[in-house]
Order: structure tokens, then sequence, then C-alpha cells
């Protein structure tokens, strides 16, 4: 570790060394926010620099730490909060320039269980407009540039963090989910990036989730955002199906209705062979109709939005949000009738009870998280047809949110300069199968830090 800069390390090595006395949490503040106001000029990931406080946070810190005060879970590790949860005494703009002015009075619980966990907060991130667009840009704080590639989107709506988890800005980043907006960005930056399960009394909820570098780094984050029973609990879901360490994985390489690029199917291929040398069983399955309970949650989603956020859209938000939510409806309209939501329903627990029997003999399934190119920037924005093919695109990651059930994308390496992916899915509250498996493609497959950071040099 000590040939590597302080900003490159991961939250485990950061944790590892603060607990010890190896390094101070404000030396690795410090690095953090150098970092920040070295490379955020160039992506925009961080909207509000909240370095200085950053530093004597992680100063008072190390004072606990010396007076021999309980050291939390992610002492001293960098993190970064979206700009659509609250912070006490910041603005939540959530992208939308008509919401800067409000100011939040208490911490949202996420924010709090982070600081509870001894991690410092060193900027807000950049999301779309009500964090509901494919790329993050907005009116107020622009657009956040891909490190990749400035042609490419960097997702949304979690994009800012994911931007910045990946060009060292922060460790962990906060993104939040309800059809893909942890794994989206994940996916085109490069990052690793995970949606727990939905609680079932929630069914349309925004999930809290963690973007990291490593996978190590997203289940220590997770244990730490999402308190939950221990995995592998009878309490807290099913048990493996086959009694296994390595229980049986279903492969998804094909999807009806939805041609799969070469880019992907690559990705799949090499996250296969990883997860089969590693003594799991991968084979194909047959799984219920993606590209329906995908537009069937967009649906579900655009019901809970025409109720909830279009109206605001209207009063203070930009002609281009505004145009958005008109050309979803036009494509994918709420359910506007009872009856037609009654049968909604029906459907989803027809597919809910599908995908149930299907986890019982392959607790794992491993898929595209999208099965086209990454997107460009603004590709969501070009035409009413264009963004109907866009929101078809989300239907393999917005039917985990359709099931609630926990989803991970990992990294797999790089195409053409690009980012590639998989995204691995368990069953409900078996959060430690799909990291478990997302580990072993880690391990044959690498992280791409360092890569992009010699990229960017």
């Amino acid at each position: 570790m000590t040939g590597r800069p302080l900003w490159q390390w991961t939250a485990t090595e950061v944790v590892a060394a603060t607990t010890a006395g190896e390094v101070s949490c404000r030396e690795v503040a410090v690095a953090a926010v150098e970092r920040m106001r070295a490379v955020n000029p160039r992506v925009n990931a961080v909207t509000l620099d909240l370095g200085d406080a950053a530093i004597a946070a992680a100063e008072r810190l190390d004072a606990r730490r010396a007076h021999g005060d309980a050291m939390g879970p992610l002492f001293g590790v960098p993190i970064t909060i979206k700009d659509n949860v609250e912070v006490r005494g910041q603005r939540t703009p959530n992208g939308v320039a008509g919401l800067a002015h409000v100011i939040a009075r208490d911490d949202a619980p996420i924010v709090r269980h982070l600081l509870h966990a001894s991690a410092v907060i060193v900027g807000r991130t950049n999301t779309p407009e009500f964090s509901m667009r494919a790329t993050t840009n907005n009116a107020l704080y622009g657009l956040t540039v891909n490190p990749w590639d400035s042609r490419i989107s960097c997702g949304g709506s979690s994009g800012g963090a994911a931007a910045a988890v990946a060009t060292g800005i922060c460790a962990v980043g906060h993104g939040n989910d309800i059809a893909g907006s942890i794994r989206f960005p994940a996916l085109h930056c490069g990052v690793a990036g995970f949606k727990p399960t939905t609680p079932s009394e929630m069914p349309l909820a925004s999930v809290q989730g963690p973007l990291a570098r490593s996978i190590a780094d997203v289940r220590t984050a997770y244990a730490v955002m999402t308190p939950r029973p221990p995995a592998g609990d009878p309490a807290a879901g099913a048990t493996d199906a086959i009694g296994a360490d390595r229980p049986r994985i279903g492969l998804v390489a094909e999807i009806p209705g939805m041609p799969i690029a070469a880019s992907v199917a690559a990705a799949i291929r090499d996250a296969t062979r990883a997860l089969e040398d590693a003594g799991y069983v991968v084979e194909p399955i047959a799984v219920p109709d993606i590209v329906a309970s995908g537009e069937l949650w967009l649906r579900f989603l655009m019901t809970d939005l025409q109720q909830l956020v279009v109206p605001v859209a209207r009063r203070i938000g930009s002609r281009e949000i505004c145009w958005y939510f008109d050309a979803w409806v036009n494509g994918l309209p709420p359910f506007s009738e009872p009856d037609a939501f009654r049968e909604a329903v029906a459907a989803r627990n027809a597919f809910i009870a599908r995908w149930t029997a299907l986890l019982e003999t392959h607790p794992v399934v491993l898929l595209p998280q999208r099965a086209d190119p990454l997107l460009e920037v603004d590709e969501d924005l070009r035409s009413v047809e264009h963004l109907r093919l866009v929101l078809r695109g989300y239907a393999p990651s917005a039917t985990m949110n359709l099931l609630g059930l926990p989803a991970v994308v990992v990294p797999t390496g790089l195409d053409e300069g690009l980012p590639t992916g998989v995204q691995l899915v368990a069953g409900w509250n078996r959060e430690d199968l799909c990291l478990d498996a997302a580990a072993v493609v880690e391990a044959r497959c690498g992280t791409l830090g360092e890569r992009l950071w010699r990229h960017l040099e």
C-alpha cells in the first residue's frame, strides 16, 4: 500500500491503516480532497466541495482514536453523498434549479448510518433532474463527464457518484436505485454498484446502495448503509438450493426481443469462465419475459411519478425534463384506470412467482445489465422514438426493481477502451450470494481503477 497515493486506496485498505494508526484520517482526507480539486474540473462529478469540512471531520476522528473511543467500520474512509438525499445544513437540489434554495434541517437516515460508521464526506455528487434520466446532466450544474470517454454517458442517475469513485475522488459513493440508477452508472464508469433487496412493504422505493472500486468495499459499505439480519441467516431469506458452498448459477446470455451487443456477450462469456473456474456450475436457463417485466416496472414507476413528480416538474423543471416525461408517458404510459392497475399488480405477482421457482433451482442468475452498447451523452433526448428504445434497454435492470431482488454490477474489463461488466442477481435478502459471485468475477477479470488513472494522465 505504501507505494500508492492515499487517494487510490480502497476503503478496506484505508480502514485497516487508520484503525491501526499507520495512517491518520487527516492524511487520507487531505489526499482525497487534493484529488477531488485536481480531477473534478475535468469530470464535474462533485457539485459541492466539502473538502475543508472533511479535513476537520477527519481530525476529530483522529482525536477520538487517540482517546480510545470506538472506531466505526468506515473509519476515515472518504465518501460522497448524492444530491438527492438530505445532509444537515446543505441544499438538496436533485439536479433541479428550482430546488437549489432548499436547505436540509437534518441528515437523512442513510447519511446518519454512514457518519456513525466514521466515514468522511468530501463532497456531494451530481444527478440528473429529479434523478430521472440516463445521462447525468442538468441546467443547474451541467454534465458529469464519463472519465473514459466524454462522448459516452456516465449513466444516471448516480452518475456523479460513479465518476467520483472511478476517478479516485472517494473510495465509496452513495447512490440510490429505482430502475438501475446505481447499476447503470457503475457499468458506464467501470466500477462496482450494488442494489440491495427492496423492502416488500415499499415496492416502489428507491433503494440506497454503494458504488466502489472493489466488491470488498461494496460489501463493507452495504453493511453500514442497509442494516439487515446477517446474510445466510434463515430469518434473512431462503437457504441455498443445492446446499453447497457454490450455488448453481443460471445463465441468461440471450434475451428474446433484445439483441445482445458483441461487447456484452463477451463480458458474459468472461464472467461465465471465471465462475466455472471457481467451482460454480453455470448453465443456461429460461427466464420470464424480461422485456415485458422491465416495461411493466417502468409503467408502475411512471404511475407514481405522474402523481408526485411530474406536476412539480411542470412548475420548476427545465424544458428538457418536461419533454422527457411527456415522451416517457407517450411510450410507456401510467396506469390510469383501477382495473388496469389491478391487472398490472397481478402480472407483477405472476413474475415474482415464476422467479421464486427459478431461484429455488438457481440461487444466482448471471445476465447483462443492459443488452445494448453503452449510451452516448443525452441519447435519451434525441427523439420520442429513440427514448422508447433507451427505456426498453433498461429492462434487464428494471426487472430486478420490479421483483425487488438484490443485484450487483461488476466490471469485466474494457472493449475498445470502454468499460464492460455483468449483472449478478440472487434471491430476496441473499445479498451474500450475488456479492460472493461478483467477487469471483472481479478476482479473475480485475478492477479498472489503475487503468483509468493511467488513461487520465
